[in-house]
């Protein structure tokens, strides 16, 4: 549960390593533009892969609170999501404490106009009507804060279902990506244990305080298997978005800079959160955890340690056939590799990657290399830090349900 909660912040994160890559050359009205195009690309179809894994298809507002607490939009106490249904087709939620907002609140009103009222009006709605195409979420209250010290809510909002609301049309970013293998990849399966008395499933009434640990040891897995394909459908969905405004050269350009500040800024928060040191042990393992590899159903990483060497290969899977469309495992494929070399330095400074020719059956490979002295921290992690999620230090939870004796 510990480290699903690291999936989700890893997810959240994404957005905030590639944004700054396009603010800066092309503007904050750009920036606007690509963020709702990128989530409205992603969000409706992970949405509704998350509610068939997990069993709570519906079209009411549980549901669509249900498919909220699964997404990397919104990481768990990061952006503390707080759910009250009425009805069927009346609720509400608000945050306790958003960390997007911390995040854009020191940059200005601009940006906090940008983020609370452009892009979240057209994306809230695109992960309402994965369930419902009638449903509409409105604001009650929202930033700019007129006291940016108070502590009381940051943001509320109603979600209503009404019978005479016209059906809102399939956004076509949400069609762009539909089209992806990633979107079209099978479920994984639940694996079932005897001694496990976690939920496999949520088909139940909502629970407002659901935490990680409610979840079986199964149903955890495949979680954090979908919480990995999140991942790989919201930057492509990013991707897509700077491709079509910018070309495909700025859209490689940015990709690459965004995978490596996820990449190595996730392979630094996992060692903390695993409490690693920094061996080649430790560097297999968060290689081998690391969302930008998952699923494997996705992503056919294999990773080899033997006594005193660590190889990392992909072998051909789906996400190495996505045609026609810049992935952050296209770009790995072309030699856009400088991601690895960030992923292993997020555990040990003096480690890199270098290309080696592919094992096996692989049709990429890399070694990792130990130099002398630590490398200095990209400057792609040192951009993505600028989020306050980048130190973040989630609370310890207990399960709430009692050990099976």
């Amino acid at each position: 549960a510990a480290l699903g909660r690291e999936y989700l912040m890893a997810g959240h994160l994404i957005d905030r390593s590639g944004m700054g890559h396009v603010v800066g050359p092309h503007g904050l009205a750009a920036m606007t533009e690509v963020a709702i195009d990128e989530w409205m690309g992603a969000s409706p179809i992970y949405t509704r892969r998350m509610q068939r894994l997990l069993g709570f298809e519906g079209d009411d507002v549980a549901t669509i609170f249900k498919g909220m607490q699964f997404d990397i939009g919104a990481p768990h106490e990061f952006l503390d999501f707080r759910y009250r249904v009425i009805d069927a087709t009346h609720g509400e939620f608000w945050l306790a404490h958003c960390g997007a907002l911390m995040d854009v609140e020191p940059m200005g009103d601009d940006f906090v106009v940008a983020m609370c009222h452009h892009i979240e009006d057209p994306t809230f709605d695109a992960t309402a009507i994965a369930t419902n195409p009638r449903a509409q979420v409105r604001p009650v209250h929202r930033p700019p804060r007129a006291d940016t010290t108070a502590t009381h809510e940051h943001c509320r909002w109603t979600v209503e279902i009404p019978d005479d609301a016209p059906a809102l049309p399939e956004p076509e970013a949400t069609k762009l990506m539909a089209t992806t293998l990633a979107a079209q990849l099978p479920l994984p399966a639940i694996e079932h244990r005897e001694d496990d008395d976690g939920f496999e499933d949520y088909a139940r009434a909502l629970d407002p305080d659901l935490r990680l640990e409610d979840l079986s040891a199964g149903a955890l897995r495949a979680v954090t298997d979908e919480l990995g394909l999140q991942g790989h459908l919201l930057s492509m969905s990013f991707l897509a978005a700077v491709e079509a405004r910018f070309g495909t050269e700025a859209a490689v350009s940015i990709g690459n800079k965004q995978l490596i500040g996820i990449a190595g800024l996730t392979a630094w928060r996992f060692r903390k959160a695993l409490r690693l040191d920094d061996s080649l042990v430790s560097i297999a393992q968060v290689v081998a955890l690391h969302p930008a590899f998952l699923p494997r159903s996705y992503v056919d990483l294999r990773v080899s340690l033997g006594a005193d060497e660590l190889t990392i290969s992909i072998a051909d899977c789906p996400a190495l056939r996505e045609r026609a469309r810049v992935s952050w495992i296209s770009l790995l494929a072309d030699g856009y590799d400088t991601a690895l070399s960030a992923i292993v330095a997020g555990v040990d400074p003096r480690a890199r990657c270098e290309s080696i020719p592919p094992i096996d059956d692989a049709a990429h490979s890399w070694r990792v290399v130990l130099d002398d002295v630590a490398a200095p921290e990209r400057n792609e992690v040192v951009l993505t830090r600028f989020s306050t999620g980048a130190d973040w230090v989630f609370k310890p939870a207990e399960p709430r349900h009692p050990p099976v004796l």
